[in-house]
């Protein structure tokens, strides 16, 4: 079975080496001599500064949140994020579990990342934040979303979980708004096999962050802050260093399966317009088809042939109960209804690609 995505497993024996450095230290956490190393080689691998590694992607929006001032549960009265629809569902959930509710706003039928001009009809006296995400890797229009949160005194958190390593205009998109979060989850371009990363804009946040992330505790009877337990730990350390060390293979072969399905099915299906000066990561290759008829058979027929593909993202989130929704969002909704993510990681055969784009060629004509 060829499946949608595959985590990428660096060089056995260079793993091993980090893996005895740990045992011969006998430290497993808290600001670990690997997490140490790992953050610094981030900053200078991405070009970013005031970055914090914590133990998955959710913590990272959620610690960006609180760190931002960004909570229910701080201050009086509810407070509101507007966020997109067309998202993993932990963007809301992060959210809604820290006492804010989500407010969907619609997204650009091209792109696919919320659409600025719709911002501002949802603000109101309880907005606090805007929270757009980066989909699939391809930038939001960061410079208009800049705008109407400078207009309006909101903060902005960039759910960039897709993004790692996309510049935009020649920087690194993560210092776009005052945080953006990353996760390094097993099946992300870069992963420590569980993990996350926020981007401050600020040092002072990033320092308010770093209490927060180790329960408050600063020193061995010092407690200054409310906090959880958010900690990278050394052996997500240990396997983040291996995959940085061979990140340029992995893009390279990622890149050259991305413009193969460009190349082969570009002209049977829509596709993100990626947005203009950006330098992609070839994380996903999304399609679009016609109807949502079509992406129920095309998936039924390459599972019956040993492949899997993945309707990501669906649903669309302002039709979740539980969030309750307030606006629709027909744009978001139609194409959520009609997306499905194709098999794409380092390992796959030009053998099994060619394979993939025969089926649905067939199923398509």
């Amino acid at each position: 079975m060829i499946p949608v995505t595959k985590p990428y497993f660096p060089d056995r024996e260079k793993l091993n080496k980090y893996l005895d450095g740990i045992y011969e230290r006998e430290w497993l956490t808290n600001k670990g001599q690997l997490v140490q190393k790992l953050t610094l080689r981030l900053e200078e691998y991405l070009g970013v500064e005031n970055l914090l590694l914590v133990a998955n992607g959710t913590l990272a929006l959620q610690i960006a949140y609180r760190a931002l001032g960004i909570s229910g549960h701080e201050g009086s009265g509810q407070q509101e994020a507007i966020t997109t629809p067309f998202t993993f569902v932990a963007t809301a959930s992060s959210l809604k579990w820290d006492g804010v509710d989500p407010v969907f706003s619609d997204i650009d039928p091209d792109t696919w990342c919320i659409d600025p001009e719709k911002i501002e009809r949802f603000i109101t006296p309880k907005t606090k934040a805007i929270v757009p995400v980066h989909v699939f890797g391809n930038g939001c229009d960061v410079d208009a979303i800049g705008r109407v949160a400078e207009n309006n005194n909101l903060k902005v958190i960039y759910d960039a979980s897709h993004a790692f390593g996309v510049k935009y205009e020649g920087e690194s998109i993560l210092k776009y708004g005052d945080a953006a979060t990353l996760s390094f989850h097993a099946t992300k371009l870069f992963h420590t096999g569980e993990g996350g990363a926020i981007v401050f804009k600020r040092k002072e946040d990033l320092e308010r962050a770093k209490k927060m992330i180790n329960f408050g505790i600063t020193g061995p009877e010092t407690i200054e802050a409310l906090g959880i337990n958010a900690k990278m730990n050394e052996l997500q350390a240990a396997m983040g260093l291996c995959v940085l060390d061979e990140m340029e293979e992995n893009l390279k072969a990622r890149a050259k399966i991305w413009y193969q399905y460009e190349s082969k099915l570009g002209s049977a299906v829509q596709l993100q317009k990626i947005k203009d000066k950006l330098v992609y990561n070839y994380a996903y290759f999304p399609v679009v088809l016609e109807t949502e008829e079509k992406v129920v058979s095309l998936s039924e027929k390459l599972r019956e042939n040993g492949v899997l593909v993945r309707r990501y993202f669906y649903p669309s989130l302002e039709l979740v109960d539980f969030f309750g929704g307030r606006a629709s969002c027909p744009v978001a909704n139609n194409i959520a209804s009609r997306v499905v993510c194709l098999p794409i990681y380092s390992q796959l055969g030009p053998g099994e690609q060619k394979r993939i784009i025969d089926l649905i060629k067939c199923e398509l004509q």
